[in-house]
């Protein structure tokens, strides 16, 4: 399975979110809506929803914790499911100070465990008080995990938390270790769980670097840097489409995991290319 990423813009022109949602339609199996990604203010993850199913593409709505109470949550799913959205992907989210509204209240009344087991709860007729829904929903739900953090540990806890709750799916955080995503793929398939590995394409040796310094959970091997290093400023970003087709047959043809997901922060066009030199279309 292959997914990757719509992301809402902030303001109202949709032209390049129409004309990503028309690349990746036909090529991927589902497209994650951000939700206020990076806790920067966007269009909103369940109108987008909207305008991606209306164009022809499966979405994935994603819900984080941050900006609504469990009364919004539960207001959203519901809209969601009565506009005919089947997978949802539940999420703590990231801090507002990360974001461009940084006085803004964070809310976090629950986060990703107690999301999955609203769904779960009414897929199953009842809200996260035990009333009784008018009709439930019928999600499928699903959750992120960091493969790579160190210590590895307390994701592996979190993991099994997030299968008793409820998840079905799980997409991750960019991995770039293959090897160490093994050992991490051993754990998970004592659940019976799916598992998308999270593609991010590298841009250049900076943006590497970046990920490495101030992104917790993500590791990019030295090997690599070097590698787009010395195909310079000009071919850096054709190294990094390189790389994640490699890294994306790889996972497909050693079948290590269940499928992938695709993030190409604003190259959503790209997914296809990356595809096509993985041997995926």
């Amino acid at each position: 399975m292959v997914t990757a990423e719509v992301g809402p813009p902030k303001g109202t022109d949709i032209k390049e979110m129409l004309h990503h949602i028309e690349v990746l339609k036909g090529k991927i199996d589902a497209a994650n809506v951000t939700d206020n990604q990076s806790a920067v203010m966007r269009i909103s993850s369940l109108a987008v929803c909207q305008i991606v199913k209306e164009n022809g593409l499966e979405p994935i709505l994603q819900m984080t914790c941050r900006d609504r109470n469990r009364i919004g949550l539960q207001a959203d799913l519901l809209g969601a499911s009565v506009l005919g959205i089947e997978s949802v992907l539940c999420m703590t989210g990231d801090h507002v100070s990360a974001g461009d509204h940084k006085a803004a209240k964070p809310v976090y009344d629950i986060e990703s465990v107690q999301l999955l087991q609203v769904v779960d709860g009414m897929n199953n007729g009842k809200d996260m008080s035990g009333n009784d829904l008018q009709g439930s929903t019928n999600f499928f739900q699903g959750a992120v995990v960091t493969p790579e953090a160190n210590p590895l540990q307390p994701q592996l806890i979190k993991f099994g938390k997030k299968v008793e709750a409820g998840a079905r799916f799980f997409q991750t955080q960019a991995i770039y270790d293959i090897d160490k995503f093994k050992t991490f793929m051993e754990h998970a398939r004592q659940y019976s769980t799916k598992v998308l590995a999270g593609i991010v394409v590298l841009k250049s040796a900076g943006m590497a670097k970046f990920l490495n310094n101030f992104v917790p959970g993500i590791t990019v091997p030295d090997e690599l840097i070097e590698e787009l290093k010395a195909a310079g400023k000009e071919k850096a970003l054709e190294t990094g489409l390189n790389i994640a087709a490699r890294h994306v047959k790889q996972l497909h043809d050693e079948k290590i995991c269940d499928g992938v997901h695709i993030m190409a922060i604003g190259m959503e066009d790209k997914v296809p290319t990356i595809m096509e030199r993985a041997g995926l279309l």
